[in-house]
């Protein structure tokens, strides 16, 4: 028989309280909460943006609906006379032969960039 089994068929004392047994139960899992599923999406997020605000002119895109185009132009929005990169940036893009204005936050995936085909030598 092995060592362990006997120290859990032990009954806790009846004198103690089960409150900081329950704390730390509780604590534990949120722990393993937040490591197994928020923590990824913060990361996952923080991710889309930064290709979201690296977007360039040339590259190849898939917006959240679906549309396949290149982009032809970005208009950053200004901030006290400075242009600053928001995720409500008005972005036209050439999809066949037609060219739509999207926000940069509708852009689901970048495709090809147009800063990955220049290979160093």
């Amino acid at each position: 028989m092995s060592p362990i089994l006997p120290l859990f068929a032990q009954a806790a004392p009846a004198t103690g309280s089960p409150w900081p047994q329950l704390i730390l139960q509780f604590s534990l899992i949120g722990l393993i909460f937040y490591f197994l599923m928020i923590r990824p999406q913060q990361k996952q997020r923080k991710q889309q943006e930064n290709s979201l605000f690296s977007l360039r002119k040339g590259d190849e895109i898939v917006t959240v609906g679906g549309l396949v185009g290149e982009i032809i132009r970005i208009k950053e929005s200004l901030k006290d006379g400075v242009p600053v990169k928001t995720l409500e940036d008005r972005i036209t893009i050439k999809s066949g032969d037609s060219t739509l204005v999207i926000h940069r936050g509708r852009v689901h995936q970048v495709i090809k960039s147009s800063g990955s085909d220049v290979t160093a030598a």
